[in-house]
């Protein structure tokens, strides 16, 4: 058995790390357990022949001196550690539509997205202010998104705060094409017509259209600058360590079991990992049955199917802004309902950066929305051992993004050096998420109560967090481990620590 520390969280991804890292902070001495060999969830990359591939964290908002995740990290003493490249406001983002030739160029700063989409739609103007001045709106009606404190008054949301995503937009627009361009960033967090809330949309594009930055040489920096945190205050980042048991006894976790054999005991225990794989971990009963049942009935996000492309050098240029692929229009709010014959009709695609990052890109990745049931027939097989079938269904995924690819670049294929892929298989497996979801249980604004999940559960000293509960992605995650770390600290105590660390910024 392990010396027993003041938390135990079960997840080394972004909501585990993070949150840890709070604790840390306020003097708390934690040990993240982290099933893969690599820590970091959706922050950690891989290396093949000596380059580096993130696989989920490529752009970000929030990180400009103003934002929420600049300031988060300047409280957590990391932010001078990050190696960042805020991109360009005159593009942070390219909408190609193969069909038509239209190629739109989205600028950051909210005059500049205003004035940018104007002048695409000039008949637009009034409704194109209308509708960023509500998104904006919206914003404020979610406190810690601008890291305010909870003052603890009962929030009454606005009616709009409850839209779709698809009928704020509708309401202010009318061109068919505006309406589909003003949702262009979907693939980042799972937008679905007639069902994503508005203020999901409005968080998202928010974050965006205050600027953008990626990490040079890779996302996993800034897992490794949380893990640091945690261990300067005397904890433990704790890799190959898959929990496979949960101990509960008078609605209280007592142990915490390991395949390797270990035990590890905390006065706190947070759960960082899909909610339906803890059930699996808990003894039948920890949780009251219809709480349980509600969790396995959740909708999840879609999945994706990326491709991670070595290039030879001096062959493909390199793009400061993430760039989208569209076969025509009418297709973004149905980027996980194709035929397959016709997949894939949207794709984004990047070239993350290096430090030093000359002309030429060294890497390129491209991810395509995709629905799970594309990969259901091998769902029991293990990485490494899904058979022929399998690997020929991969490389032909391959060749259908490359051919679309090569409409925009015609030489791409002779600039590739080698290719990996990955399935919502591969997601499955490595980020412990039900289907591969890629943005955690899909938000409903038909039920809005329904997929939003508590902080403290009904086990008394275990607390949830991670992209299910509140938020996915990488401002959403951290807001949320705000919360579940103050449900231990005390309601206020890291948002007033960060607002008196960062009062002169």
């Amino acid at each position: 058995m392990k010396d027993k520390t003041d938390c135990i969280i079960i997840g080394g991804g972004i909501g585990g790390l993070f949150s840890g890292a709070f604790l840390a902070r306020n003097g708390m001495k934690v040990t993240v357990l982290e099933k893969n060999a690599i820590i970091g969830g959706g922050l950690q990359c891989f290396h093949r022949k000596g380059k580096i591939f993130e696989t989920g964290m490529h752009v970000m908002g929030g990180f400009g001196e103003n934002g929420n995740l600049h300031k988060i990290c300047r409280y957590l003493g990391i932010y001078d550690s990050l190696d960042l490249q805020h991109i360009d406001s005159d593009c942070i983002d390219e909408i190609h539509y193969k069909k038509t030739g239209d190629v739109y160029r989205i600028a950051s700063g909210k005059e500049n997205f205003i004035k940018c989409m104007s002048e695409y739609f000039p008949e637009e103007t009034g409704g194109i202010r209308a509708y960023v001045e509500d998104i904006y709106e919206l914003t404020e009606e979610i406190p810690l998104f601008y890291l305010k404190e909870d003052n603890g008054d009962v929030r009454i949301h606005s009616e709009k705060f409850t839209w779709s995503a698809d009928s704020l937009i509708n309401s202010h627009v009318s061109d068919p094409r505006l309406r589909e361009l003003l949702a262009y960033l979907n693939p980042l967090y799972g937008g679905v017509e007639g069902h994503t809330p508005a203020y999901v949309h409005a968080l998202i594009h928010v974050l965006y259209i205050n600027g953008a930055t990626r990490f040079k040489g890779g996302s996993q920096q800034l897992a490794d600058a949380l893990k640091r945190v945690i261990e300067n205050a005397g904890g433990n980042v704790l890799s190959n360590r898959n929990v496979t048991r949960i101990d509960v006894s008078d609605k209280m976790i007592t142990a915490v079991h390991t395949s390797d054999g270990g035990i590890y005991k905390a006065v706190n225990y947070i759960s960082a990992i899909h909610p339906v794989a803890l059930l699996r971990l808990l003894p039948e009963g920890a949780f009251q049955r219809v709480f349980a049942r509600r969790l396995n009935e959740i909708p999840d996000s879609y999945s994706a199917f990326s491709i991670y492309i070595d290039l030879k050098p001096d062959r493909f240029p390199y793009i400061d802004h993430t760039c989208y692929y569209m076969e025509d229009y009418g297709n973004m709010w149905n980027q996980d309902n194709f035929d397959p014959c016709d997949w894939p009709k949207c794709f984004m695609y990047m070239t993350p950066p290096d430090p030093g990052q000359g002309k030429f890109a060294n890497r390129l990745l491209v991810h395509c929305i995709m629905s799970y049931e594309l990969v259901r027939k091998w769902e029991n097989t293990t990485v490494g051992h899904r058979g022929e079938d399998y690997e020929n269904w991969k490389n032909e995924n391959v060749r259908k993004i490359l051919d679309k690819l090569q409409t925009i670049f015609p030489d791409i294929y002779d600039s590739i050096a080698c290719i990996y892929s990955a399935s919502p298989l591969t997601i499955r497996d490595y980020f412990n998420t039900r289907d591969g979801a890629i943005f955690g249980y899909r938000k409903d604004c038909r039920n809005l109560i329904f997929s939003q999940l508590p902080i403290h559960s009904k086990v008394r000293n275990l607390f949830l967090t991670g992209q299910n509960i509140n938020l996915h992605g990488m401002c959403g995650v951290p807001l949320t481990a705000i919360y579940t770390a103050e449900a231990i600290l005390g309601k206020n105590t890291i948002v007033k620590g960060i607002n008196d660390v960062c009062k002169d910024i």
